[in-house]
């Protein structure tokens, strides 16, 4: 598979609770890859939780914070990267994204709100009905998400293994 893949990052798409760290890490295990979150990366540099910047600087300055640090990302090999439920908002970040293979992982909304529902980290979601927010962000979103490479759909029984499965499976489709 790593011969396949040629050593390209692979960047991990979708909305928040989908599951792109958990199988992120298990992906990258497989492909001999490195592991990076971009959110986890962003807190590191900043040194302030995602919740703290969007409150103490707005969405605005997150989402330059995480443009940077994804063209800082992208100069790299052999990773497989989950990235922000946002970072396909702004056209900056898809010339990076696309410097490997983009992986779109898609849960049915109320899958999504099932795993969020006890969630208080999630700046996006901190209104009186979050289910609402969950579907609008995604109505946003999902014409942008489909333009990943590969569109991975996961059920409410679907494991991280078997989603990872999933991954390793479809690769092969889109590399030629």
């Amino acid at each position: 598979m790593n011969n396949l893949l040629k050593g390209i990052n692979v960047y991990l798409i979708g909305m928040m609770g989908v599951g792109k760290t958990t199988v992120g890490q298990l992906l990258a295990k497989e492909l001999g890859y490195r592991f990076v979150d971009t959110d986890v990366l962003i807190e590191q540099v900043v040194g302030k939780t995602i919740n703290q910047i969007f409150t103490d600087s707005g969405e605005e300055e997150f989402r330059q914070l995480e443009a940077k640090v994804l063209s800082e990302v992208s100069a790299y090999t052999q990773l497989t990267v989950a990235t922000g439920g946002g970072i396909v908002l702004q056209q900056m970040n898809w010339s990076y994204l696309r410097q490997g293979l983009i992986v779109w992982l898609d849960a049915p909304v109320d899958l999504l709100i099932k795993r969020l529902q006890d969630d208080t980290t999630r700046p996006l979601l901190q209104t009186t009905d979050p289910a609402a927010a969950l579907q609008n962000l995604l109505d946003k979103r999902r014409h942008l998400y489909a333009e990943a490479d590969l569109h991975i759909l996961i059920n409410a029984s679907d494991t991280p293994d078997v989603i990872t499965s999933k991954i390793i499976a479809a690769i092969p489709s889109v590399l030629k």
